[in-house]
């Protein structure tokens, strides 16, 4: 194929990700691939901008280093790739990459910066605006937001459907604007006073005659008002969530970068070879449950019934929730009742050695801060079943799996009370599963409070976000179980194990089929 065809497809390529690239810095790649067949062509593109995006070259201009890095990477990249693309991974919260949108390049890029746990203050108002930025790009892609470019089809009726967003700056520098549309973080600075917050200010709001669209309004989350401004307040019509985007439209703004975690470089979301063994092995299951207390003889009686129960067709995780003690005890009793049920898997022949055991701490067990995310069990507590079951694997809470294209999210939290408590207005319509399932969702984040109601660690806030969307959303609540879906995305919530006569959820990923499942007891059986 002709060479400068091929540097001209290299060039466009690149600038349709919002780099540029000079002409001796392209021949560099033109050498590298000019023998290659379209599609070969196509695939080592996509590989390096997803090299090039993890580079997180500041002013988007493609220089001979960067595309060293892309040619001593490439050798070995098929290999590499194969050895990378996991079928099932856990994710720990601190595993998870941090990202954030460049409003130049419409982009987000992940950023390579050393984290910590005791951050400083600069950090929690980084990760606030962070959340803010990540919000209002998707709002402004929108169909209400978005402005219409194609002026055959400007017509009075589209037009009368668009909003523009003002900014606290806009509405500071007025006396009265009539209609006005802010998206703001919702505060209180003083007792019975609600503002809006922007980057570029606070504008204090009167909620008095308000309408709330569904959802739970909290302090700490984002709200998209709608009123007029007068005199220094926004009195609020319509208070309502930012529009939800689907998950295929939000990674197009992430490239192939692997902004889930894991090992591989680039999103397994994309691999081919994955979705086939995804779509062709009908028998994989993920069991969940919440409230596993192993000093409670009926829950371990049940478990025991469980790992006996699937022994013959074995799931590929079991994802036990603590809090792994119904009575709060010491880190010695709650070590012996692991050894406990490291008796007990070792009753079955199949499942010990093909399933994983994924232990999801709650806040309540030792030995950890009530922050989010919360560090794994201690070894030291689990040490003796580990020995033993090579399989065990000790998660953070929140943490992410990862099986084939599937994205999932656990988080054992009583979300649903905790957002109940602190909601300004509780809801007067609709089931309560709905308004929670939209406030996550829409809110794109498992705790959309403020610190003071959910301390978190401001450096790893990016494990708590929902966006982009995930498949499947897994909660540990003490209330009812539900599952809700919106825009190619379930959240499930587990119910406590023994409370709901020892109900789990199984579900199975080549059909995104959740499955509400019970184990009966010793009366019903023989009854049966």
């Amino acid at each position: 194929m002709d060479v400068n065809k091929i540097k001209l497809e290299i060039t466009r390529f690149f600038k349709m990700s919002g780099f540029q690239m000079r002409t001796e810095v392209a021949m560099l790649l033109v050498d590298k691939i000019k023998e290659f067949s379209l599609e070969d062509r196509k695939k080592f593109l996509g590989t390096a901008l997803s090299n090039i995006q993890n580079q997180n070259i500041e002013n988007n201009s493609i220089e001979i280093d960067n595309v060293k890095s892309i040619l001593r990477d490439s050798g070995n990249r098929e290999n590499f790739n194969e050895e990378s693309e996991t079928i099932f991974s856990v994710i720990n919260a601190f595993d998870v990459p941090s990202y954030e949108y460049i409003k130049e390049s419409k982009k987000f890029i992940i950023k390579k910066n050393k984290r910590k746990l005791l951050a400083p203050p600069t950090s929690r108002s980084e990760y606030i605006r962070n959340r803010y930025n990540t919000i209002l790009q998707r709002i402004l892609r929108h169909d209400l937001f978005a402005p219409n470019h194609n002026e055959n089809i400007r017509t009075s009726e589209v037009e009368s459907k668009k909003f523009s967003l003002k900014y606290a700056e806009n509405l500071l520098s007025a006396s009265t604007i009539n209609e006005v549309v802010m998206l703001g973080l919702l505060s209180k600075f003083k007792e019975g006073k609600f503002y809006l917050e922007d980057p570029t200010g606070a504008i204090p709001i009167d909620l008095n005659e308000a309408k709330f669209h569904s959802g739970l309004y909290t302090e700490g989350g984002f709200m998209l008002a709608e009123g007029s401004y007068n005199d220094g307040v926004l009195k609020v019509n319509g208070l309502g969530f930012p529009p939800l985007e689907p998950a295929t439209s939000s990674r197009a703004y992430f490239g192939t970068q692997n902004y889930w975690g894991g090992p591989s470089p680039t999103l397994l979301k994309y691999s081919k070879r994955l979705l086939d063994y995804e779509r062709l092995n009908f028998g994989a299951s993920l069991i969940f449950l919440s409230d596993c207390w192993l000093d409670d003889s009926n829950v371990m009686d049940r478990l025991k019934k469980l790992f006996l129960g699937f022994d013959d067709s074995p799931p590929i995780a079991i994802i036990l929730m603590g809090p792994f003690l119904k009575n709060k005890g010491s880190p010695a009793l709650l070590r012996s009742k692991f050894a406990q049920l490291s008796d007990i898997l070792d009753l079955t022949f199949t499942l010990k050695n093909e399933t994983d055991i994924v232990l999801v701490p709650d806040i309540e067990d030792p030995t950890s801060a009530n922050i989010l995310p919360r560090p794994p069990l201690p070894q030291t507590i689990v040490q003796d079943m580990m020995k033993k079951h090579k399989r065990v694997i000790l998660a953070t809470n929140p943490c992410r799996l990862q099986y084939c294209t599937q994205e999932i999210v656990v988080c054992r939290l009583d979300l649903l009370r905790k957002l109940c408590r602190n909601t300004i207005k509780f809801p007067e319509n609709g089931q309560l599963a709905d308004h929670f399932a939209r406030t996550l969702m829409c809110q794109a984040s498992l705790t959309p409070f403020i610190q003071l109601v959910m301390p978190t660690y401001w450096d790893f806030d990016s494990s708590l976000s929902l966006y982009p969307l995930p498949d499947l959303i897994v909660i540990g609540d003490n209330s009812t179980d539900f599952q809700r879906t919106h825009n190619d995305c379930t959240i499930v919530n587990t119910g406590s194990f023994p409370r709901s006569k020892y109900s789990f959820k199984l579900y199975t990923p080549s059909s995104k089929l959740i499955e509400d499942s019970q184990i009966p007891d010793d009366d019903n059986e023989n009854e049966s």
